[in-house]
């Protein structure tokens, strides 16, 4: 198959701009004028654009790295061994490498206790996320979830939010979290990851096997009380009991997180595919999260309405939680996964600066993670089956920093904050 050819915009190709380096707080946020804080990460709408504020109430942009985390093949652990010696010694270097590159915290499955570890000896804050999965973990215990390349796969892509053992399962789960819900260098909590929110989610519910399932009774008894047949279904019916199936989720889970947990925000379930494009999705959301979380594939760059979609149906700021590019040129076969593949490590730079650059365009947008920190290793055993073979991280398998890449994503990081000066301008 032949390559194509993208637009691609850098900072260094816009018109009268003048590269710089931002000075930057500890959170990496934008020093100067500062917001009233309860001492924990927010959000705040300033002159019409959304940021993050940080602990110490400056207003930021987060950027982070998905799956912070030592490898787990022979040959990760071979090389960790031989370069690092101990966790913490990973930890001081990696922590320290990301930071250089404007990168100031870490996005999910992240080695937590290693980020902690470090923010305690080195007295240097280093932000962070947590992964909580809990209407997988709920539907493991349950029965009936499977892997899917990326997800995880219930029966007809239908969630387990109508089981009343779902509210319980959270209600307890939340009660874990005190033992973070007082540290200042959490952002947030995302509660599970690509939820199958779907049109097709009210004829999944109905067509369930078992006849005595809570969804499919729920789902049954809904559409009597529109007065419809299943051949009457439309997709307005069908969009309005998504976001039926949505709202029920998300109030769980918030109800759940603020009860135990009222410090830290609840960043959502990092929605994907067609799910972040379903209006009343995007509106239940935003009434319970404080972030919407999207993870973005399948466009070299951004789409404006989109973005604006997201903002205004949310009534909240997004973040993209998942993103990436491939490179040919580090020996890695790149058939699994989801992002563009392209020529070389500086294709890969250029397109993580064209992406982002549009990200900044948008005043809803609050940050993104770039998914992930290693790369694929062929030979890892029982692996993701979207996590096999590519070259999605910025370190190699045996910890080298893949050039230019990550020196083109740290000259792009360290001037955030004076690119949304001119873009606002323009």
């Amino acid at each position: 198959m032949p390559w194509e050819v993208f637009q691609t915009l850098i900072p260094d190709s816009l018109p009268d701009y003048t590269r710089t380096i931002d000075s930057q707080t500890l959170y990496g946020s934008k020093p100067g004028r500062k917001f009233s804080t309860n001492g924990f990460f927010s959000t705040l709408k300033v002159d019409g654009r959304w940021w993050v504020i940080d602990p110490e109430g400056y207003p930021g942009i987060q950027r982070g790295v998905s799956a912070v985390s030592p490898g787990s093949s022979e040959r990760n652990k071979f090389s960790f061994q031989k370069q690092f010696e101990t966790k913490q010694r990973w930890a001081t270097e990696t922590f320290t490498k990301l930071t250089s590159l404007g990168f100031y915290g870490t996005g999910s499955w992240s080695d937590v206790e290693a980020v902690k570890q470090f923010n305690q000896s080195s007295k240097v804050p280093f932000s962070y996320t947590i992964i909580l999965n809990w209407m997988s973990k709920y539907g493991k215990q349950r029965g009936g979830t499977y892997q899917l390349p990326g997800n995880i796969g219930y029966p007809n892509q239908c969630i387990f939010v109508f089981d009343p053992g779902f509210k319980e399962f959270c209600e307890k789960e939340a009660q874990k979290l005190t033992a973070t819900s007082n540290d200042r260098n959490l952002v947030g909590y995302f509660s599970d990851n690509e939820l199958p929110f779907s049109l097709n989610n009210l004829e999944g519910y109905l067509n369930l096997t078992n006849p005595e399932d809570p969804g499919r009774l729920f789902a049954e008894q809904w559409i009597k009380t529109q007065n419809i047949s299943r051949e009457k279904i439309t997709n307005e019916h069908r969009l309005a009991f998504v976001g039926i199936v949505a709202e029920r989720y998300y109030r769980i889970v918030s109800e759940a997180l603020r009860k135990n947990d009222s410090n830290h925000m609840y960043l959502g379930s990092r929605l994907h595919g067609s799910a972040k494009n379903l209006e009343t999705v995007l509106k239940v959301a935003g009434t319970y999260c404080d972030i919407v979380s999207i993870n973005y594939y399948g466009d070299w760059t951004p789409r404006e309405n989109w973005m604006t979609n997201w903002g205004e149906w949310a009534g909240k700021p997004f973040m993209i939680t998942e993103f990436y590019t491939k490179g040919m040129d580090v020996g890695l076969a790149n058939t699994t996964g989801a992002g563009y593949t392209v020529r070389t490590q500086l294709d890969r730079a250029y397109a993580y600066q064209h992406f982002c650059l549009h990200l900044l365009n948008s005043p809803h947008c609050v940050g993104w993670h770039w998914f992930k920190y290693q790369d694929n290793d062929p030979e890892a055993k029982d692996v993701d089956p979207s996590n096999i073979d590519s070259n999605k991280g910025i370190v190699n398998n045996t910890y080298e920093w893949h050039q230019p890449l990550v020196d083109k994503m740290g000259e792009f990081n360290n001037q955030v904050y004076s690119l949304i000066n001119y873009l606002n301008k323009r």
